[in-house]
């Protein structure tokens, strides 16, 4: 947070520009921040789902071969056994291209995240009038002479 404030130059839940940041500015930005860790979240159970579900995907995909094989249904454990290598090279394309995807669009959001415009400057009151400055005569450097 802290990093955020320095980066932008002001505070980002200050949403008006005043530079204080209120109990409203305050709360929609813990909602916004709350937010966004929810949808995180249930973006990694996704991928999290997917992952397995491919695994066991890929895991059943033999018992499947060896049980119709075992029910003396030789034609269907030939034709499974067949699109086998399909489906494996489809299951783990598949899973790739999505975290692939996921992790470019992580990347590109990150980079174009730009802060928003910094709040307008507060007017600055006017300076108490100063004392004139008072200048101090230096002594002058003697230098050696010839005689």
């Amino acid at each position: 947070m802290e990093e955020e404030i320095k980066n932008a130059g002001y505070h980002p839940a200050d949403s008006n520009g005043d530079g204080v940041v209120d109990d409203y500015e305050r709360q929609m930005y813990l909602e916004f921040k709350r937010k966004e860790l929810e949808d995180a979240d249930a973006q990694r159970d996704a991928m999290r789902k997917m992952a397995w579900f491919a695994l066991f995907g890929m895991l059943l995909y033999p018992v499947t071969i060896m049980f119709t094989s075992w029910l003396d249904v030789d034609d269907a454990a030939k034709i499974i056994g067949d699109i086998a290598p399909t489906y494996f090279v489809a299951i783990a394309g598949l899973v790739a291209a999505f975290f692939g995807a996921n992790a470019y669009s992580n990347a590109a959001s990150k980079k174009s995240e730009t802060p928003p415009p910094p709040p307008a400057p507060r007017p600055v009151p006017p300076a108490a009038p100063s004392a004139p400055a008072v200048s101090v005569p230096r002594p002058t450097p003697k230098l050696p002479t010839k005689e």
